[in-house]
């Protein structure tokens, strides 16, 4: 994992993707910030891509292929799960249900989409910094 690789955010709501660019620009962070608004987009992404995203935030309800298939097929696919992609839902879906599927598919995390610029920079910064100081099979 290349601690400077891009973030790759599937977002469909275009507002929500304006304040993640407005957060990244404001935490000051290297990585380059790629939206894809649908799961099928970003799997094509990844597929194609020879870098190795640093990390995968996702919302979970998009068209075509949602968060949850997603992961999933992230996790099936012999070529992508080597790759260790840490990947991380940001939802406004928040219920037991949601947060149970989530982890039976191995999301390293799953944060609310908070309302507030300032609430989503304190989450994203702590995202960041933890992934900057963990060890990764990437990493090496």
């Amino acid at each position: 994992m290349n601690r400077n690789n891009p973030i790759v955010i599937i977002e469909d709501d275009k507002d929500d993707q304006e304040i993640f660019t407005q957060a990244f620009k404001n935490l000051a962070y290297p990585n380059e910030i790629i939206f894809f608004s649908d799961g099928e987009a970003a799997l094509k992404y990844l597929h194609k891509s020879t870098s190795v995203p640093f990390l995968i935030l996702s919302d979970i309800n998009m068209p075509k292929l949602d968060g949850f298939a997603l992961k999933k097929i992230l996790k099936e696919d012999a070529v992508l799960s080597q790759k260790s992609i840490p990947y991380l839902f940001f939802s406004t879906s928040l219920n037991q249900k949601a947060v149970k599927e989530a982890y039976n598919l191995c999301v390293q995390g799953f944060f609310v989409k908070e309302d507030r610029l300032d609430e989503i920079e304190k989450t994203l910064r702590a995202i960041m910094e933890y992934w900057k100081r963990c060890a990764s099979p990437n990493n090496y």
